[in-house]
């Protein structure tokens, strides 16, 4: 499905955002991302997008690609779920004070 040339692509992000996404970002909150996981996770980000859009591989205009596709980049989306992450551990503390 995502490499046939003749999927829409609103049809292709739509289901970046519902498959690969959810996969990515799963447990995120939690990560401690090193260099090298950011290399890890944006490089085939950044490789969708661009053949989504119809860029080649030499094109790496990532934010305008993204703008364009109406995507959040990933590391964007993870930092995030830690800042929500930190705000419901700051309530929990709040409410049920410390142990």
């Amino acid at each position: 499905m995502f490499r046939s040339r003749k999927t829409l692509k609103k049809t292709r992000i739509k289901l970046y955002n519902a498959l690969v996404l959810l996969a990515l970002l799963y447990g995120s909150e939690n990560w401690n991302i090193t260099a090298r996981d950011v290399r890890r996770i944006t490089a085939p980000e950044v490789k969708y997008m661009r053949k989504t859009a119809g860029y080649s591989w030499t094109d790496y205009k990532k934010a305008e690609i993204a703008e364009e596709l109406n995507i959040t980049p990933v590391l964007n989306t993870i930092q995030e779920y830690r800042r929500n992450w930190l705000k419901h551990t700051e309530c929990f503390v709040i409410d049920y004070g410390e142990y």
